[in-house]
């Protein structure tokens, strides 16, 4: 080489930078992602060291292929270097103004925070939800918000501009968990290192009355999503603070529909709306905010003898005979007397108007008949609720039914605790167990409850 010849330079190289495991393949592709408006300028210089070491290298050596030294990302998606639920890559954005189409300039920046009410929280989040709004750190969708998950809670609290989670907390006050309602968030920004672990998501309510599980709207990948989530997140719990937006409207309370807001009963009936919501709202399945206030307002009715837990978001047993209760109380029988709430049934909670549940002693003569000793069995046996409720994520009185009635025909093995109202592996197990005591094999032994499974079991 001629001495005129300026020699390569050589900076420090990363060993990381040529092993080809799918790991190292990781961290090089986040590493390099540009920065722009969606990435950050914490970004390691590692991978960028072993790159310019490379192509010195290229130099000294004759100009030889670079790509050895720098093996291909690894594969993207849904599935690629993902654990059951790792939660989301945590590279952070930076504050910024709108982008994207249709290119619109910050609105407001902070002191300038708009009045928003927790139904319009929750309705913004869901408009994501509904899109779909694919993950990325560095888009932006057609409303200009950036598609991670501090975006995704400044498009919900409708900031105006693009936030992170090093700034989210500017715009809100700390609250504590029994103070968490519908709109409020819970944030994990790791100030030390704001790219390992730092999260946000948006608090949709309790799921249920034991408060360890709670619906939360989340920016992650692939996409938006709203799900029933431990509390406060399914790793580095400990980490996430609640917050409530300063510009909360003054009056609003939690009602986003499908969850528990842990409020008093007083507290969800003042959100209940005139207008009834629909017989499609109630029955088996139905897992929505019209159940809850359903059962809030039977409740102060005269139903809380009904309810041994919730009222809920879940639709129950419980549920259904309150409701009957209450529209035999009215004088009701046959179709009009199901246990399903019709708009007659509904605007009379609503209103506060008609006959309160009589107590069980002075309940009408389907309540207190007495049943003969001499009864035949399927009189005294429950009704099969349907197969729907004995499936992963149903959590109801059906399932506390069913793994009762296992333990007292003993085939309760599988019970480490309980049995409880949450259907778990456990119920599948011994239902199995049970199904095979009948010399079933195949699809017949499959552990989930059928109509026959449930005439053995409670005959």
């Amino acid at each position: 080489m001629d001495a005129s010849t300026p020699g390569p330079v050589f900076e420090d190289y990363e060993p990381a930078g040529a092993c080809g495991c799918p790991g190292c393949a990781d961290r090089r592709r986040t590493r390099l992602l540009p920065v722009r408006d969606g990435g950050h300028p914490a970004a390691s210089g590692g991978a960028r060291r072993a790159l310019v070491a490379a192509t010195a290298a290229s130099v000294v050596f004759g100009g030889g292929a670079v790509a050895a030294a720098a093996p291909a990302p690894a594969p993207e998606g849904p599935g690629a270097n993902r654990a059951a639920d790792p939660g989301p890559p945590t590279e952070q954005g930076v504050q910024s103004g709108l982008h994207g189409a249709p290119g619109q300039p910050a609105g407001n920046g902070p002191g300038q925070l708009r009045s928003i009410t927790r139904a319009e929280i929750i309705n913004r989040a869901k408009t994501w939800v509904t899109a779909a709004v694919p993950y990325n750190m560095e888009a932006y969708w057609t409303d200009g918000y950036r598609q991670d998950c501090s975006g995704y809670v400044s498009m919900a609290w409708d900031l105006g501009t693009n936030e992170w989670t090093g700034s989210l907390a500017k715009f809100a006050v700390r609250i504590t968990r029994d103070e968490l309602q519908p709109g409020d968030i819970l944030l994990f920004h790791n100030p030390a290192n704001p790219n390992k672990g730092s999260h946000v998501v948006i608090f949709g309510g309790w799921t249920d009355y034991t408060h360890n599980y709670y619906t939360a709207y989340e920016q992650t990948p692939p996409g938006t999503r709203k799900q029933a989530t431990p509390y406060a997140y399914w790793k580095n719990s400990a980490n996430y603070v609640p917050y409530r937006y300063k510009g909360l409207a003054a009056g609003t309370s939690g009602g986003e529909p499908g969850t528990a807001t842990g409020a008093s009963a007083d507290t969800g009936a003042e959100s209940v709306p005139t207008a009834f919501p629909g017989v499609a709202q109630f029955g088996p399945g139905a897992d929505n905010v019209h159940v809850t206030q359903l059962g809030q307002m039977l409740v102060k009715r005269g139903g809380a003898r009904f309810y041994t837990e919730g009222p809920g978001p879940r639709w129950g047993s419980a549920d259904l005979n309150a409701t009957r209760a209450f529209q035999q109380a009215q004088g009701w029988t046959g179709a009009e007397a199901d246990g399903i709430p019709g708009e007659a049934t509904w605007a009379l909670l609503v209103q506060g108007r008609g006959k309160d549940i009589p107590p069980a002693a002075a309940g009408p003569g389907p309540v207190t008949r007495p049943v003969p000793v001499s009864a035949p069995g399927p009189v005294a046996r429950p009704a099969y609720p349907g197969p729907s409720w004995f499936r992963p994520g149903q959590d109801s009185w059906y399932v506390t039914q069913l793994g009762r009635q296992l333990v007292k025909k003993g085939f309760g093995r599988y019970y480490a605790s309980g049995p409880g109202s949450r259907w778990g592996e456990a119920d599948r197990r011994n239902v199995e167990a049970f199904q095979r005591a009948q010399g079933w094999s195949g699809a017949e032994a499959d552990g989930y409850p059928g109509p026959e499974t449930w005439r053995r079991l409670f005959a």
